[in-house]
C-alpha cells in the first residue's frame, strides 16, 4: 500500500514544536486516514470545537494543514476517503472527521465507551463533542485474540485492505490504539500519543519538560502507558529494517518517515 506521510496540525508548547502525522494510505477499498489532525470545522469554530486547549497548545489553524486540503493536492476527493482509523479521540487527533462525513471511522470500542460516556473527570475535560456533533460512522473494534510482533491484542482490519492492523495499546487514554500499516518493502507503525518524543523510548536526546509534564497530566494510566512505551522501545531497539516507529507528535519522526518514502519511491 502507498503511504503518504501528512503533517494536519502544527502546534506549540514552551520549548517543543509539534506536529499532527497523519497517514494517508491508498488501500483496494479506497483511501484511509490514520487520524485526521485539525479540521476545517476547527479553523472556523476554534472556541467551540477546540475549547481552551487551543491557548496551551497554540495549534496554527492553517487551512493548507487539513488533512481535506492536503489530499486533495495529492489528486483525492473527500469522497475518496472511505476508512478511518483514530489512534484515540483525543481533540488534535480526530478535529476532521466531519470533513469526510462518508468515511466508517473505526476505533476500539474502550476508546467510544470514554469519548461517548465519559466516566471520569480526565475524559469529561478531555473530549471535545462538537468534534463528534455530525454522528460519524463509528465501527468499533475489540482488538484481542491475535498477536503481532510482541503486542498480545491485535486485529487486522481486512475489511480496509490486507496489512492493516490495530493494536491496543491503552495508557494514554483508556482504549488508545497504534496502528500498523503495511508499506510494501516496510511497516510503519503509528503509536499515536502511545510517546511524545523519541528520546522517551532509547534516552537519545533530552525530552523537554512540556512534553514530560503534559504525558503525565493527561495520561488515563501511567503505569499501562509505561508499560506500552516499554515494548514499543524494545521492538524499535530490535532494528528491524522493515519497521518504522512513528507518533503523532514528533516533528524529527515525521521527517524521517518521509524521507524512508521518498528514498524507497513511495510517497512522502
Amino acid at each position: 500500500m502507498r503511504v503518504h506521510h501528512l503533517d494536519c496540525g502544527t502546534m506549540r508548547l514552551p520549548g517543543a514544536r509539534l506536529v499532527c502525522h497523519v497517514l494517508a494510505v491508498e488501500t483496494r477499498t479506497g483511501l484511509l486516514l490514520v487520524d485526521t489532525g485539525y479540521g476545517t470545522r476547527d479553523i472556523a469554530e476554534p472556541g467551540r470545537r477546540i475549547g481552551a486547549m487551543r491557548h496551551l497548545v497554540r495549534p496554527a489553524l492553517d487551512p493548507r494543514e487539513t488533512a481535506l486540503h492536503q489530499i486533495t493536492e495529492l489528486g483525492f476527493r473527500a469522497e475518496d476517503v472511505t476508512h478511518i482509523v483514530a489512534t484515540h479521540f483525543d481533540l488534535d487527533h480526530i478535529g476532521g472527521l466531519a470533513d469526510f462525513p462518508g468515511a466508517r471511522v473505526h476505533v476500539t470500542a474502550a476508546e467510544a465507551r470514554g469519548a461517548l460516556s465519559p466516566a471520569t473527570f480526565l475524559e469529561r475535560g478531555r473530549y471535545r463533542r462538537p468534534q463528534l456533533a455530525h454522528r460519524p460512522r463509528l465501527v468499533e473494534h475489540e482488538p484481542t485474540g491475535e498477536r503481532w510482533r510482541g503486542f498480545a491484542a491485535a486485529r487486522q482490519l481486512t475489511e480496509i485492505d490486507d496489512g492493516v492492523v490495530l493494536l491496543s495499546v491503552p495508557g494514554h487514554t483508556r482504549g488508545h490504539a497504534a496502528v500498523a500499516i503495511d508499506a510494501g518493502d516496510h511497516w510503519v507503525l503509528h503509536c499515536g500519543d502511545a510517546f511524545y518524543h523519541p528520546g522517551t523510548l532509547d534516552g537519545s536526546s533530552p525530552v523537554p519538560w512540556a512534553l514530560r509534564a503534559q504525558e503525565r497530566l493527561v495520561a488515563h494510566d501511567i503505569a499501562a502507558l509505561r508499560a506500552n512505551q516499554a515494548r514499543i522501545a524494545a521492538l524499535r531497539a530490535s532494528g528491524a529494517q522493515d519497521l518504522m516507529v512513528v507518533c503523532s507528535h514528533d516533528p524529527g519522526l515525521l521527517a524521517a518517515a518521509r524521507a524512508r518514502a521518498a528514498a524507497g519511491g513511495e510517497a512522502a
